[in-house]
């Protein structure tokens, strides 16, 4: 029997995820049977996720609160922090591809965090949902290291090529239930463990003048990201941006 899969994500690397399971449907066995995503603008056209499902036939689900029953849920960058009742929909594992190791870091702006504490590691992890935000088991993980002087866009396409790897390196396993669960708590003493949420990058992204050299340079890297605020510094009450030309991605 087909195992029905209800995917969740968006955002390019959910769009690329999503790609890689409609391709594998006929070889895996399974039947994808729902797709709940978020239309964004600065998305469409290549990343279209409602698009590649009407394109195959799959439905698009309205919301969470119409989920129908599943083997599996996988989620990929999804918007909504799933319910435990969302949960429960899935008959055999919830899982999430979440772009940065864990359980160093929990919730949102990774990137930037991992660049201002000075780390030489990052990665990416597939985990099993719970009620918790990113609580949940380590089904699959691979790290990576941080080149020297990092900035946030190298970080995050490192982060992007490795995270579609895993994803497409895992999902047999997944599917076919060949996995060990390892608990987060059993690798807190190891890594350590945060919780960050995304209105934290304002905070980040606030220059003081009287920082030394390499703090400023830090949060500079970690929060210059094209299409966004950049980082500043405030001048008689006004925001003077740190912009940098983006030249060859820097």
């Amino acid at each position: 029997m087909k195992k029905k899969i209800i995917f969740l994500g968006s955002k390019p690397i959910g769009y690329q995820c999503f790609s890689h399971l409609v391709a594998a449907t006929p070889e895996l066995n399974i039947e994808i049977i729902g797709l709940l995503t978020q239309a964004r603008k600065e998305f469409s056209g290549d990343s279209d996720l409602a698009a590649l499902a009407s394109k195959h036939d799959i439905p698009v689900i309205a919301g969470l609160s119409e989920l129908p029953e599943c083997d599996i849920l996988y989620s990929v960058q999804y918007h909504e922090i799933l319910k435990p009742a969302h949960i429960a929909k899935s008959k055999q594992v919830a899982v999430n591809l979440h772009m940065a190791p864990l359980p160093e870091y929990r919730g949102s702006n990774q990137f930037s965090y991992a660049i201002i504490e000075g780390k030489k590691e990052f990665g990416t992890t597939i985990h099993v949902m719970d009620k918790n935000i990113d609580h949940g088991a380590i089904l699959f993980q691979k790290r990576f290291e941080i080149p020297e002087g990092c900035w946030i866009t190298d970080l995050y396409q490192l982060t992007f090529d490795a995270s579609v790897a895993l994803f497409k390196g895992s999902l047999a396993d997944i599917i076919n239930g060949n996995y060990t669960a390892t608990p987060q708590t059993t690798l807190e003493s190891i890594h350590g463990t945060s919780l960050h949420y995304r209105n934290e990058i304002a905070k980040l992204k606030e220059i003081d003048l009287d920082w030394d050299k390499d703090k400023i340079e830090r949060h500079i890297r970690a929060t210059s990201m094209p299409g966004f605020e950049p980082p500043y510094c405030m001048m008689n009450g006004k925001k003077i941006y740190l912009t940098t030309d983006y030249k060859d991605g820097k």
